[in-house]
């Protein structure tokens, strides 16, 4: 029986991980033993920063929201509890991007939470 030699396999699979390291910085990019480690740790930040970005997001959105409020004299947490007795179901995405873009719809948003609130 004839030997297999691994050529073809291994130069693909070594193609693959420098096409993944194009555009890094020295032997990074052209040395497999170095790539490898460079693309595999990148792949790990992705990995991490998929996840942190939704967090990056919610928390920006949360700040936008709580500016717009604030200038109204109501505070964040307030404003949302309001907005849940209301039964305004709008996400803080949209929420935020509303604060910033449509303030005068905003506006009636946060009429309609201060009116849900229950008065003391």
């Amino acid at each position: 029986m004839a030997r297999v030699k691994r050529g073809v396999t291994t130069r693909a699979k070594h193609k693959k991980v420098l096409e993944q390291a194009k555009g890094y910085y020295g032997r990074r990019k052209n040395t497999i033993r170095i790539a490898r480690q460079a693309v595999e740790k990148a792949g790990q930040y992705a990995y991490r920063d998929r996840k942190a970005k939704k967090r990056s997001f919610r928390a920006l959105w949360i700040q936008r929201i709580n500016a717009a409020v604030r200038a109204e004299g109501m505070t964040y947490g307030t404003f949302m509890h309001g907005v849940k007795l209301a039964g305004i179901d709008l996400d803080r995405k949209v929420m935020a991007d509303l604060a910033m873009n449509e303030a005068e719809v905003f506006k009636t948003i946060i009429e309609q939470s201060k009116a849900a609130l229950p008065k003391d």
